[in-house]
């Protein structure tokens, strides 16, 4: 169980999204294009927002704060709060319910995958991933609430 959340969390280090936002205009080729460079615009913000948080909101991560709990991969950057990873796995899968709600539900699965090997395997606390869960659905929304309407503009079919 624990190489599966291993994996889960590789590939939730960016390679699953940026795979999905490269497909994403071959998926949906009128609104794709436009869907695509937006998550990668708010992805960018997400990788932002939460490196910014981090560095203020120093924070410790479990397996060096409790060294009875083993780290189970070795973790991007030193401090816990918020996970990066769940924000972006949150703010994606918002966008992704906005835009197509029945192909969201086929990606949730990994979503909740890799909020939970963060706290499985020793590199967050659960109320780093629940922050993160939160701030990434926020900006998920508001991007595609604000935004999306501006970028098919861009677009048109």
């Amino acid at each position: 169980m624990l190489g599966y959340f291993r994996l889960v969390s590789r590939l939730g280090d960016g390679w699953f999204w940026y795979a999905l936002i490269l497909t994403t205009p071959f998926l949906w080729p009128t609104e794709g294009p436009a869907l695509a460079l937006l998550m990668t615009l708010t992805g960018l913000t997400c990788t932002l927002t939460y490196k910014l948080l981090k560095r203020h909101l120093i924070r410790e991560r479990p397996f060096i704060s409790f060294p009875s709990i083993n780290c189970g991969t070795p973790p991007l950057d030193r401090y816990s709060f918020p996970s990066g990873h769940t924000l972006h796995a949150a703010c994606f899968q918002t966008m992704l319910f906005m835009a197509s709600p029945a192909f969201a539900l086929t990606i949730l699965p990994f979503t909740l995958s890799v909020a939970a090997s963060r706290v499985v395997l020793g590199l967050h606390y659960p109320t780093d991933v629940a922050a993160g869960a939160v701030i990434g659905g926020l900006l998920g929304c508001l991007s595609m609430h604000y935004l999306l309407g501006d970028f098919l503009l861009l677009f048109p079919g």
